[in-house]
């Protein structure tokens, strides 16, 4: 597992296929901005593909069910369909596990859309306990008159 510019092309790829609305350059220049409150891995197989990623940063505003602050936040998790249910997720999320603890962080926290059965699967099974489900509103606002 390794992360940084030697792999952005590959770590770019898998980001992509987690979050499609941006576009490969975007996933690019954002992953070139990251700091030392966030954390990422891309793992490889054994012939050198990239299969995976996992993403994680401190937060410091609330985070949902936890009870300290700053929580580490799992931002994202990928596992190509092929590689999935084969210890790879688990391998990223004890990498991040030890990046937070060496952050001085107790929580390591996350989110899932509330329709992504296999998600909440996945973190159940890598012993993430289920906290609380929000739904979230809005209301679009008229414009102002002149």
């Amino acid at each position: 597992m390794k992360a940084g510019i030697a792999c952005l092309d590959d770590w770019s790829r898998l980001r992509s296929l987690l979050w499609p609305t941006s576009s490969l350059a975007e996933h690019k220049a954002e992953l070139q901005t990251c700091s030392d409150r966030q954390a990422g891995l891309v793992a490889y197989s054994a012939e050198g593909v990239a299969v995976g990623f996992v993403e994680a940063s401190l937060r410091h505003d609330y985070v949902n069910g936890c009870q300290t602050s700053p929580v580490a936040f799992l931002e994202g998790v990928y596992v190509e369909e092929a590689f999935r249910k084969q210890g790879v997720a688990a391998a990223l999320i004890a990498e991040v596990t030890q990046w937070a603890a060496s952050k001085g962080v107790t929580e390591l926290a996350s989110d899932a859309d509330i329709a992504n059965i296999a998600s909440h699967c996945m973190h159940a099974a890598l012993g993430f306990e289920e906290t609380e489900r929000v739904v979230y509103f809005r209301k679009i606002l008229p414009a102002p008159k002149s």
